[in-house]
């Protein structure tokens, strides 16, 4: 139960333009992951010589990295300031890049050359999760936590935008430059954003004495698991659309994806509001069935522009349901623990995410491409069932006078 904090009197385009001021080093911070994205597997395995393993392992690390120091990242917001983690994750992003140049130093010695690619994916993944939990709450305590949903929405538009254009711009520099010139641009980029950060106000963290960790988890671990349910749909699309068209005997699974991805960053940009308006537990629900729909027209598709549609709902569906649970979850806890209930609520999507894909493999192997979007929309609606379980507990809990 979070007390009322001070509401910053910005509106309309100001509100925006102040969340956005700050969400840029969120963009930032998901660039660097996405300039080499698309560019590592290939330069371990065919440049350096490892196999597709150690290639795999490169990308995975910084996954694991980000999921391990979540929690370690809201705790530290809350203890010193939103700000200081941004720059803090900076610093990451930019030692990233920093690692990737002196693994061409190495290059004659192919065991430190992929040390050191391996520290530089440890330390983005430690980094991601920094500026992550640090510009969402940064937003929020310089707009207000009224605008908890827009701010979380926008950072969640300049995540996947920063990927989209990362990964093409990172295969273009790589083909001009090399490995060197890719990590001089992140270095560059991130270096630009730490001096842009560092002048800016920061804001109060919240006074008060923070209740435990395991406090925390035990307020919002409902709400983490039905995103992780949620996430499962986000993670089939993502991951294998391209496999399934390759089974259909298709062509276009990237028309696909791209539809996804509009989807997604046009239901948040299209419905800014609507979490405020109709609640995070209402709009989560719809959003739910959004996405199943999506994902059984998937799993039913007998022509591309079937499945085209199905990701475009799965993707529209799944747009919104990260900030609207988050809203209720951050509330759910008082304003000195936002930090450590963001975080540790966004743990759960990067456990599903790394969850679903080996398991997702496993099932098709044995039942098909096709079974896999079966069983993400059966868990899909075990998120909405849990929903509405949780929502009847918030009605209860009102009924009764009692603080959700």
């Amino acid at each position: 139960m979070s007390g009322p904090s001070p509401q910053p009197t910005a509106s309309g385009w100001r509100l925006n333009l102040n969340i956005l001021s700050i969400v840029v080093f969120n963009f930032v911070n998901y660039l660097t992951i996405g300039l080499p994205l698309a560019v590592l597997p290939g330069y371990v395995h065919n440049h350096m010589g490892y196999s597709a393993f150690w290639a795999g392992l490169v990308i995975s690390l910084q996954y694991l990295a980000t999921l391990l120091s979540r929690p370690w990242a809201g705790r530290y917001a809350d203890r010193v300031g939103a700000k200081r983690i941004v720059v803090l994750g900076l610093f990451g992003c930019l030692l990233s890049g920093i690692c990737y140049f002196l693994s061409l130093l190495g290059d004659t010695i192919p065991l430190l050359a992929m040390g050191m690619l391996c520290t530089g994916r440890v330390i983005l993944g430690v980094g991601q999760s920094f500026v992550g939990t640090g510009a969402t709450l940064w937003g929020v305590g310089a707009v207000g936590s009224l605008h908890i949903g827009k701010v979380i929405s926008w950072n969640g538009v300049a995540s996947y935008g920063a990927l989209a254009v990362g990964a093409p711009l990172g295969v273009w520099l790589f083909f001009l430059g090399g490995l060197g010139l890719l990590s001089g641009v992140i270095i560059a980029v991130c270096v630009l954003a730490i001096m842009a950060a560092i002048p800016r106000q920061p804001v109060k963290t919240a006074g008060g004495k923070k209740i435990p960790f395991s406090a925390v988890v035990g307020l919002i671990w409902r709400y983490g698991l039905v995103l992780a349910f949620a996430s499962c749909g986000f993670g089939v699309i993502a991951t294998f659309i391209t496999l399934f068209y390759e089974d259909k005997g298709w062509s276009g699974a990237a028309f696909a994806l791209t539809l996804f991805s509009l989807a997604f960053v046009g239901a948040r940009l299209l419905f800014p509001n609507s979490i405020n308006r109709h609640g995070g537990l209402r709009v989560s629900m719809l959003c739910f069935i959004v996405e199943i729909a999506g994902l059984l027209l998937v799993w039913q598709a007998v022509t591309p522009w079937m499945a085209q549609i199905g990701a475009l709902l799965t993707g529209a569906g799944f747009s919104l349901v990260f900030p609207a649970l988050g809203v209720v979850a951050m509330k759910a806890v008082p304003p000195q623990n936002q930090g450590s209930a963001l975080a540790t609520f966004t743990a759960f999507m990067d456990l599903s995410l790394g969850v679903v894909g080996p398991l997702a493999g496993v099932l098709m192997a044995h039942a098909g491409v096709s079974s896999i979007y079966l069983v993400a929309a059966v868990l899909v609606l075990a998120g909405l069932i849990m929903t509405l379980m949780l929502r009847r507990r918030v009605l209860r809990n009102r009924a009764s006078g009692q603080v959700s």
